[in-house]
């Protein structure tokens, strides 16, 4: 996935509204009527959400006579787990690397530590 792509997706997904778009399309496609039912806003702003999803790259419309319909594309959300995994794994093998220097300095507490003078 492209830098520019996921940059995109985070975006989109930094909006509670839309997160909560995305969870509902999780369980299949709707319609933007049906995706606008839990929200207190227009259907108009519901459309503004769904625009920028589809910009994103994690959704797809499709008209249907006169209904608008909403799915979600897995495959995007998958680019983006990809990113995390890969970041995740980076920073437990620095976590664990800090936890053994730590229960080794535990277990040795006399021993000289780098930069610190007797």
């Amino acid at each position: 996935m492209l830098q520019q792509s996921l940059d995109q997706v985070f975006h989109a997904l930094s909006d509670g509204t839309r997160r909560a778009m995305i969870e509902r399309l999780a369980a299949g496609p709707a319609s933007v009527t049906e995706l606008s039912t839990p929200f207190s806003m227009s259907l108009s702003a519901i459309g503004q959400h769904v625009q920028l999803l589809e910009a994103s790259g994690l959704v797809t419309t499709q008209k249907k006579g006169r209904v608008r319909m909403v799915e979600l594309k897995t495959e995007t959300l998958i680019g983006a787990e990809l990113w995390f995994e890969v970041h995740r794994a980076r920073w437990e093998r620095r976590l664990d690397r800090l936890g053994c220097l730590l229960e080794e300095e535990a277990a040795n507490p006399e021993t000289p530590k780098p930069g610190k003078r007797p």
